[in-house]
């Protein structure tokens, strides 16, 4: 009886020893592509590669391997609020959006280079989480970020009747950026003042692509900033899971 005890306590740690690989060769495997992945959508990685293990599991052979993420803060003001011009209230306050193209968000973020801060304007439907719109430049002057409305404007059919929120900076306030929302149609909405909290699904994507997909180092110059950016924007559209959509991609519930 103590020899069969035994020899089914050695078949339990070898299962588990080869469930273990598994694990592991799925969690690699995931961040190679994706390397700030963390625990609850690796779960759901590999359950969508046929491991499954429970989520506490999950997250002790990650500590023990040294796999855990670990979150970096970073912070560099790229905001300019204290000017003249004309601001327009919340139209996004309450009440979610249903359907792609109904309201889109917008912000500027900062990227740190070997050759010195770049910016990266970002444009995101709401509802699908789906980056439409962004452009690197090496200044915050207003036609860089009108280079990213555009492109986010050619991705529409019908802009007519869409919200763009933003922030209260100098670049969207500008006669030029709300000229062309208001030319093609488009509700200009902004947050209230010192309530940078109202734009927070927009800074959330900052994070992501700082945190997780590879821009929150130092670059190596402005043209690998560009190269870079493009690679994040289509692995966070086309292959980064989202809590918020069931984990699903924004490409994915944006096309349906």
């Amino acid at each position: 009886m103590v020899v069969q005890s035994y020899y089914q306590a050695k078949e339990r740690e070898q299962h588990r020893a080869v469930e273990e690989s598994a694990v592991l060769a799925g969690v690699r495997a995931v961040r190679e592509v994706l390397p700030e992945t963390g625990g609850r959508k690796l779960q759901k990685h590999l359950r969508q590669a046929g491991i499954l293990i429970g989520r506490d599991r999950l997250l002790r052979i990650l500590k023990h391997n040294d796999l855990l993420v670990r979150r970096k803060k970073n912070y560099r003001r790229t905001t300019n609020s204290n000017h003249g011009l004309r601001v327009y209230r919340n139209l996004v306050r309450e009440g979610k959006p249903h359907r792609p193209n109904q309201v889109v968000v917008t912000d500027i973020t900062y990227l740190r280079t070997l050759e010195g801060f770049c910016y990266l304007s970002l444009l995101m439907d709401l509802y699908s989480r789906k980056v439409i719109g962004y452009h690197v430049s090496k200044s915050l002057v207003v036609e860089e970020s009108l280079k990213a409305l555009r492109m986010a404007l050619r991705s529409i059919k019908q802009p007519k009747g869409m919200i763009h929120h933003s922030d209260r900076g100098i670049q969207y306030c500008s006669k030029a950026y709300s000229g062309l929302l208001r030319n093609r149609g488009v509700s200009i909405s902004m947050t209230e003042e010192d309530h940078v909290y109202e734009n927070a699904n927009a800074e959330r994507l900052n994070g992501i692509l700082k945190q997780e997909l590879g821009l929150g180092g130092v670059i190596r110059s402005f043209k690998v900033a560009k190269k870079l950016v493009r690679e994040a924007v289509d692995l966070y559209n086309n292959k980064r899971l989202h809590l918020a959509l069931n984990y699903r991609t924004p490409a994915e519930v944006h096309a349906a």
